[in-house]
């Protein structure tokens, strides 16, 4: 594959357009996040990048066996709008997937991991889907630019994504000599066999905190509300099998919770004896696992109602929320 000259006229459009698709990024960059949030879904970060004019040349020129790669390149370049989602672990890929999966229209799903694997190799890995708005979300306020727009979403995990970064960065940078890139290449297939190997051990660790979590020590300061890291021991044992979730987040719904006049746990552990978790878990009806701060989200919303609704701190999702609670009621 090699590259060649491109139709100028192919990349005048597309620069047209370069400053529209940084304002489209942004917005799935806030749905992707949204999304994920609302669901409880723990990960590090959320970026988005539009395809630089440059970027886009370069690729639309590719050539293979002496002829063109893409015939009309500024509608089968898929990637013009690029998000990355990366994760803590392995299981979390997984869940961010099949979240997308319900909340979006996937139009491709490629797990290059897997890909690699099935050859018997070590290497690349990494979750890639090609994502479109549902129709659901077509006319509501802040998704204007990502109608007809598609983008390309990485799922990968922290030590996925070291990888990667590190070895995009020397192989195609030139900087390896040609008689030592077999050991290079030796060198690199280990690092990702060992960093498969922690990534495996990563999860083990997380998924035996969840079977017993020992309570933190008593933090002492003036803030009023129960300890993020004392609420997160708690969620843990009350939510046995739910995953963690992101740190900020206990911070966030410790606020709720005080606004709610709760200041201790053995209050709050009073309030959730009153849901009925499993009819709550039956009309949530769940397509993806929820973090522990999602699931005490709906539990207060379930024990609290209207009131929940319209605390302060919840201003921002007032319709999401009255949303669940129609569908909690038996009417969504």
């Amino acid at each position: 594959m090699q590259f060649v000259g491109v139709d100028h006229a192919v990349v005048r459009e597309y620069a047209a357009i370069e400053p529209e698709l940084r304002l489209a990024t942004d917005q799935f960059v806030n749905l992707v996040t949204s999304v994920l949030d609302d669901a409880g879904i723990n990960y590090l970060t959320i970026v988005g990048r539009a395809k630089s004019v440059a970027s886009f040349a370069a690729k639309a020129a590719r050539v293979a066996d002496g002829k063109p790669v893409f015939d009309d390149p500024l509608r089968q370049i898929t990637d013009q709008i690029g998000l990355r989602v990366i994760t803590y672990v392995h299981s979390d890929v997984q869940a961010v997937a099949d979240l997308l999966a319900d909340q979006v229209v996937v139009y491709d799903d490629r797990d290059l991991g897997l890909e690699t694997a099935s050859e018997g190799r070590f290497g690349y890995a990494s979750r890639h889907l090609l994502v479109g708005l549902d129709a659901a979300r077509e006319g509501q306020e802040g998704y204007e630019l990502l109608r007809g727009r598609q983008a390309q979403i990485q799922i990968r995990t922290v030590l996925q994504h070291a990888w990667a970064e590190f070895e995009h960065d020397i192989r195609y940078k030139g900087t390896i000599p040609e008689e030592h890139r077999p050991d290079f290449d030796r060198r690199f297939t280990l690092a990702a066999g060992l960093l498969e190997l922690a990534d495996r051990e990563f999860s083990t660790i997380r998924d035996r905190l969840r079977e017993g979590v020992p309570e933190p020590e008593q933090a002492v300061d003036d803030d009023p509300r129960i300890h993020p890291r004392e609420l997160a021991a708690f969620l843990a044992g009350q939510y046995a099998d739910a995953g963690w979730s992101r740190t900020d987040h206990y911070a966030w719904i410790a606020g709720l919770v005080l606004e709610l006049g709760i200041t201790s746990l053995a209050e709050l552990g009073e309030t959730l004896r009153s849901v009925d978790v499993e009819t709550l878990r039956e009309r949530m009806d769940y397509r993806y696992p929820p973090g522990a701060v999602r699931r005490l989200d709906d539990a207060l919303l379930w024990a609290y109602g209207d009131t929940y609704v319209e605390l302060r701190g919840n201003a921002h999702r007032v319709p999401s929320l009255r949303a669940r609670l129609a569908k909690m009621q038996g009417a969504g």
